[in-house]
């Protein structure tokens, strides 16, 4: 009965050390998939950055050339307003002028498509 008894003690002590080796090993994976984890979205933050930058290089080459037509847009509008106003300020006596003609000076005619009844 004692060598029953002990064998089955044996055999819970070696239940108990391969638990706490199960235990270990899951430990442990799950050190390596939180370490393999946090390397991976270290990697793919580097390769974010990375293409952020060419993106941005490549943002900036296509804007550079977009860049410089919206200063000369600019430039040219500045000078088209200027010579618009400046057209303005010369011709609007002259065009007064002759609005005022028109309306005042009225010369009633009879239309000649204007039949006389009689």
């Amino acid at each position: 009965m004692a060598s029953q008894s002990q064998g089955i003690q044996q055999l819970l002590q070696a239940e108990k050390r391969a638990a706490e080796k199960v235990a270990e090993a899951r430990k442990r994976k799950n050190r390596r998939l939180k370490a393999a984890k946090e390397e991976a979205q270290a990697e793919i933050e580097q390769y974010r950055l990375q293409r952020d930058k060419e993106f941005k290089s490549k943002e900036a080459a296509a804007l550079g050339s977009h860049g410089n037509s919206a200063v000369e847009v600019d430039r040219d509008t500045v000078q088209r307003m200027q010579s618009i106003q400046a057209s303005y300020r010369g011709n609007r006596e002259a065009v007064l002028g002759e609005l005022l003609r028109l309306v005042c000076h009225i010369q009633p005619q009879v239309h000649v498509n204007h039949r006389i009844s009689g």
